[in-house]
């Protein structure tokens, strides 16, 4: 296997964290990162991003759910791709490396493995490369998330047409603004044979790698995901005039049900709970309130534990509100199944880091990933395999959110390593 010289990755290094810095300036909110799918600010990366897919010799088209994509062929025509990338899209008041990092390792990659080297020419590889930039991970505009990756694994539903956003506007109308046909969606599902699979490299969103001292680790799955939107039922009165043992205080309600799922979720292993939204009705400061409206987010590494939880809480939530007297229902928006990277990804992955360390270190880290990725909807049509850097204090979509250049170059080198490897893979 070709080797690749060492004093490239540094400048690479370099490349995508002043890239960061010009996408961090692509937003639609001054003073803060903000960009929304099917927005001006999308267009914009769009075309930044196909003018360095360009650069670093790719053919570029954007797709018909507005993903842009980079294609770097193989010697022989009809060769399936191995897909590498990560989104462009952000949540609002955003970090620069959430998801934008990962594209932009993946140019370097191709920058490396189509550059003529002292030994020879890296490529041809025995298959493509591709670099997708996919435009909705976060979900921000229209409450659903993995939109473009959706769209490249035929899994769109018709049904989010109708979804809209804080103005009004509607998802289909939203695509006909920004220059894309509703009718076409379907053209942007690759099949199976096409692909050979997709490696992503992220920051790790949380902070293992901080504690552990080390720079990179190979992802084991991304996690299940369940979310609910749940209503408490109470009743209305007013504050001064009703006694403690007439009250059926909603938010009270709600408030317990919040401690609960903490209390239930830290006494698992590897199961995240989250209460991210909480409002009462009518909401006067004068009223008991007589309704509580509130989020939760569950996360697992297995959906049977996670499911298992959800089991637990709802439990527990029939005996707070049988106690105080209220009723509950909740509605599930979300559900996601756990996908578990491919064996032989991982080991490509640990391979490259192997590769980035001196000779005899311990085994790379191995991290189960608590946070959705665009690869949750590949994993529909080819195996998934992902990188992680070192995330300073593991903070993430906010403007702190950290990685450093020299944990990029270390893992520019072990994602195209990891390339190397797959290639010999399949040769």
């Amino acid at each position: 296997m070709p080797e690749l010289p060492p004093d490239v990755f540094p400048a690479a290094a370099r490349r995508v964290m002043a890239r960061c810095d010009e996408l961090a300036r692509v937003t639609a909110t001054p003073g803060w990162i903000e960009r929304v799918y099917l927005s001006t600010e999308h267009a914009r990366v769009n075309r930044l991003a196909a003018e360095w897919m360009r650069e670093v010799g790719m053919t570029t088209s954007q797709d018909a759910a507005g993903n842009q994509v980079g294609r770097l062929a193989a010697s022989e025509p009809h060769a399936p791709a191995l897909m590498l990338g990560s989104h462009l899209d952000t949540v609002p008041d955003a970090g620069r490396f959430d998801g934008i990092v990962g594209v932009l390792m993946a140019l370097e990659i191709v920058r490396l493995l189509r550059a003529p080297h002292a030994d020879g020419w890296i490529s041809p590889l025995p298959f493509a490369l591709e670099v997708v930039a996919f435009s909705d991970e976060e979900g921000t505009r229209f409450g659903k998330a993995l939109l473009g990756s959706s769209a490249v694994a035929g899994t769109w539903s018709d049904e989010w047409w109708s979804l809209t956003d804080a103005d009004g506007t509607t998802l289909r109308e939203a695509f006909r603004e920004f220059g894309l046909d509703p009718g076409r969606i379907g053209e942007a599902a690759r099949r199976p044979d096409e692909l050979v699979g997709y490696l992503e490299a992220h920051i790790e969103q949380g902070p293992e790698l901080d504690r552990r001292g080390e720079s990179l680790a190979v992802v084991s799955s991304i996690a299940s995901a369940r979310r609910f939107q749940l209503v408490i039922e109470g009743e209305a009165r007013h504050a001064g005039g009703t006694p403690y043992d007439m009250r059926r205080d909603a938010l009270l309600g709600a408030s317990e049900a919040a401690l609960a799922v903490e209390r239930i979720c830290r006494g698992e292993h590897h199961i995240i709970g989250t209460v991210g939204q909480l409002e009462a009705f009518p909401g006067a400061v004068n009223i008991v309130p007589g309704e509580a409206h509130l989020s939760l987010d569950l996360r697992g590494e297995y959906d049977g534990s996670r499911d298992r939880v959800w089991d637990e809480i709802s439990a527990e939530l029939d005996g707070i509100m049988g106690v105080r007297g209220l009723r509950w229902h909740a509605r599930e928006v979300h559900n996601a199944a756990a996908v578990m990277c491919a064996p032989l990804l991982r080991d490509v992955v640990r391979e490259g880091i192997l590769e980035t360390l001196p000779r005899g270190a311990d085994e790379p880290a191995t991290i189960f990933s608590r946070a959705g990725h665009d690869g949750m909807a590949i994993g529909a049509i080819t195996d998934v395999g992902m990188l992680f850097l070192r995330n300073p204090d593991g903070i993430s979509h906010h403007p702190d959110e950290a990685v450093s250049i020299g944990d990029v170059s270390l893992g520019i080198r072990a994602l195209a390593e990891s390339v190397l490897h797959l290639a010999a893979e399949h040769r």
